[in-house]
C-alpha cells in the first residue's frame, strides 16, 4: 500500500486480502490488537510495505506521518518502532493553524505520502512538511526518506517555491507567486512516471490564494512542472478532503478543485478565456508542458463558488472501463461535493461548460438526490458498485449497470455518519469476501470502525463498539482519516497514533 486509497485510480480497493472474510470479521474473532503511539494527529493515511529489511531484519513495515512533522516506521506485525524521523528544520517548529480550524492546533504533514520501492538504494518515501522558522517565516518542503532508515536521501529536502504568469491573488510583476504560509498540502501525493505531483489547498477560504499543481523529479527533487488553475483570479485550491490527484494509463491527471474564479467568456475551443478553472472537475495532460486538457463545470458554478458550495470538497475515483448495452466502452471519472450530486464524466469528453442548461446535460451522467448531505469524502468502488458516505447520511451502495450509475442506493448502512461523513475502503479476495470498512471519525466523539458486507450494507459484520468493556475503543475520531486494510489487519489513524485491528489470538 504505497499511495492513498491503494492505487492511482483512488478506488480504495484491496482485492488481494485473503485473511479477513465475511465469516471471521465479527466481535468474537476480530478486534483491536494493538496501538502504535505517535507524537501528533495522524491525518495522512498510513502506508504499508511487505518484506522490508529495516532495523536489521526482514519485516512488514507500517509508515505513519503526523502533524508534528514526524514520520515513523513500525513493525506491522509486532508494533515495535523501527525508526522515527522529524522533518523540522533547525530551530523550526510546526506551523500554527493559520487561523483555520480545518487542521489544528498544528500543521506539519497533512497529506498522505507516497512510496517508490525502487527509487534510491533501498526505496524512498516522499512527503511534504510545513514548518515555521524562528523569524516567523513559513516553509513547505518536499522530503525524500530512505524507507529502511528514515534518513533524508541526497538532495533532500527541497524548498517548494513557484510563480506562474498571471494577475490574480498574490501577483507581482505579472506573475502569481506561491506564498508558503497561505497553503497546506492536503491532497495525497501522486507518483507517476518519475514525478511526484503536489496539489495545494488554502487555510479555510483565507485569501490570498490560488490553485497550484506542481511536479518534482523523484530522482533529483527539482521542480519540473508548475500549473496555476486560477492565475488571473483567486481561490480554486485542491482539497478533496485528503484524496489524491488520480492518473490514467495515458499519463493524464484528474482531480476536483474547490470554489474559485471561473471565466464565463471562452476561447474558440470552449476553455475559459483567462484560464481560470475554479470549482471544476479537471483533466491535465502531462505530455510536454503541464496543461488543462479538458474539464467539466456545473451550469451554476459561479453561484456555487459564491456560496462556498464547491465540487472540490470531495474526492474523485477513476472507474475501471464500463461497457454499455451496445458494447461501447466508457472511461469514467466520478466525484461529488457540497451540492450532494454525484457527477460522472467521460474522461475522453468531459463536457466543459453550458450555462443555458437547467441541468448539466453536458456531462455523461448526473445523479441528483441520491445523497442526503454534503460530501467531504472519497467513494470506493468494488465489483461494479460505488460506495458513498456523505455527511449526515448512511453509507450507500450504487451499482453500475450498462455503464450507468443507479439513481437510488441498492443498500445502505443502518447508521448515518456525522461530519465529515466517511471515506470507505474495501477488502476482498478477488470478487469474494468483499468487506466495506468505514469510520465514524468526529473529533469530539469516540471513533468507531465499521465493517459491512459489500453485497448488502444493511448487514453489519462488526463495529468497534460491540465488544464488552470498551475492548476495541481507540479514543475520539480524527477528521478525514481513511482506514487502510492489508494482510489481515485494518489500520486506523487517530489523534494520538494508529489503532490496529485484526484477528484475535485465542
Amino acid at each position: 500500500m504505497t499511495t492513498y486509497h491503494n492505487d492511482i485510480a483512488r478506488d480504495g480497493l484491496n482485492a488481494q486480502e485473503t485473511v479477513l472474510t465475511l465469516s471471521n470479521v465479527n466481535s468474537t474473532q476480530f478486534g483491536k490488537i494493538g496501538f502504535d503511539t505517535v507524537d501528533g494527529l495522524v491525518d495522512a493515511e498510513p502506508l504499508y510495505l511487505a518484506n522490508v529489511t529495516a532495523g536489521g531484519s526482514l519485516r512488514n513495515v507500517l509508515f505513519v506521518a503526523t502533524e508534528h512533522d514526524s514520520v515513523y516506521a513500525f513493525d506491522a506485525d509486532s508494533g515495535v518502532q523501527i525508526w522515527k524521523t522529524s522533518v523540522l528544520g533547525a530551530g523550526e517548529t510546526t506551523s500554527d493553524d493559520r487561523g483555520c480550524g480545518q487542521v489544528t492546533p498544528e500543521i506539519g504533514i497533512t497529506s498522505t505520502p507516497v512510496i517508490d520501492r525502487k527509487q534510491g538504494t533501498n526505496g524512498t518515501l516522499f512527503t511534504v512538511g510545513m514548518t515555521k522558522d524562528a523569524s516567523g517565516g513559513y516553509h513547505q518542503r518536499l522530503h525524500a526518506l530512505d524507507i529502511t532508515t528514515g534518513a533524508e536521501i541526497s538532495g533532500s529536502p527541497t524548498e517548494i517555491a513557484a510563480s506562474y504568469p498571471g494577475t490574480g491573488d498574490s501577483a507581482s510583476n505579472g506573475n502569481v507567486v506561491f506564498i508558503p504560509g497561505q497553503y497546506k498540502e492536503r491532497a495525497a501525493l501522486l507518483l507517476l512516471n518519475g514525478a511526484v505531483y503536489l496539489g495545494f489547498s488554502s487555510h479555510c477560504d483565507n485569501r490570498p490564494y490560488t490553485g497550484w499543481v506542481m511536479a518534482y523529479s523523484e530522482s533529483t527533487l527539482q521542480q519540473t512542472q508548475v500549473l496555476n488553475l486560477t492565475p488571473n483570479g483567486s481561490e480554486g485550491s485542491i482539497w478533496m478532503s485528503g484524496d489524491g490527484i488520480a492518473a490514467d494509463s495515458g499519463g493524464n491527471l484528474y482531480f476536483l478543485d474547490a470554489n474559485g474564479t471561473f471565466d464565463t467568456t471562452f476561447s474558440a475551443n470552449g476553455f475559459p478565456s483567462s484560464s481560470d478553472f475554479g470549482n471544476a472537475m479537471i483533466k491535465l495532460s502531462t505530455s510536454g508542458k503541464l496543461a488543462v486538457a479538458d474539464y467539466f463545470q456545473t451550469y451554476n458554478t459561479v453561484m456555487e463558488s459564491s456560496e462556498d458550495e464547491d465540487l472540490g470538497s470531495g474526492g474523485e475515483v477513476l472507474l475501471p472501463d464500463q461497457t454499455d448495452a451496445a458494447g461501447a466502452v466508457h472511461h469514467l471519472i466520478v466525484g461529488a461535493g457540497k451540492d450532494s450530486n454525484i457527477y460522472l464524466a467521460n474522461r475522453d469528453n468531459m463536457g466543459k461548460f453550458n450555462a443555458t442548461m437547467p441541468v448539466d446535460n453536458n456531462i455523461y451522467q448526473e445523479v441528483t438526490g441520491a445523497l442526503s448531505g454534503q460530501v467531504f469524502s472519497t467513494p470506493a468502488f468494488f465489483n461494479g458498485v460505488l460506495y458513498y458516505g456523505a455527511v449526515g447520511d448512511a453509507l450507500k451502495a450504487f451499482p453500475m449497470t450498462n455503464a450507468k450509475l443507479a439513481t437510488t442506493a441498492s443498500s445502505r448502512s443502518a447508521i448515518s455518519f456525522t461530519y465529515p461523513g466517511t471515506t470507505p475502503s474495501v477488502s476482498a479476495n478477488g470478487t469474494q469476501n468483499g468487506i466495506v470498512w468505514a469510520l465514524e471519525s468526529s473529533m469530539s466523539a469516540p471513533g468507531v470502525l465499521h465493517a459491512y458486507d459489500a453485497t448488502n450494507l444493511a448487514h453489519e459484520l462488526y463495529n468497534s463498539g460491540q465488544a464488552a468493556n470498551a475492548r476495541d475503543s481507540f479514543g475520539n475520531g480524527n477528521k478525514y482519516i481513511t482506514p487502510m486494510v492489508v494482510n489481515g489487519k485494518v489500520y486506523v489513524g487517530t489523534q494520538t497514533g494508529v489503532a490496529v485491528f485484526g484477528l484475535l489470538v485465542k
